[in-house]
């Protein structure tokens, strides 16, 4: 929703924007978007991208509902199943970039333990 200040626009800004865990897991679900999976692989296409999503999403809800709390703590460690969950899709279809998005992951699954302690 737009607030008007004098004139001037103002949008909300979500907390969850100004994480680096958050921007990270955009960056990663954008390349798997690209991505074109080896012939026989749809499956893992499909898996990859609804854990890729998720990720994303259960770190904003996390963050949202405030890390700290039972809710949000539920919701950044499911973000960090779903991180598994593609680190492993790439390990079973080679893709070109396939090792830095890991590396990318694992960063991702570091931020999130912590932030689920």
């Amino acid at each position: 929703m737009e607030k008007s200040n004098g004139g001037v626009q103002q949008q909300h800004a979500f907390g969850f924007e100004r994480y680096d865990v958050y921007r990270l897991a955009v960056e990663v679900n954008r390349w798997f978007a690209s991505v074109k999976m080896p012939h026989g692989r749809s499956h893992l296409r499909d898996q990859g991208m609804r854990a890729a999503d998720s990720v994303v999403c259960n770190i904003a809800e996390g963050i949202a509902k405030g890390p700290r709390g039972r809710a949000g703590r539920n919701s950044l460690c499911i973000a960090l199943g779903e991180a598994g969950e593609l680190c492993a899709v790439l390990d079973c279809a080679a893709v070109p970039g396939g090792l830095d998005a890991q590396r990318k992951l694992r960063r991702i699954g570091a931020m999130l333990s912590k932030m689920t302690r």
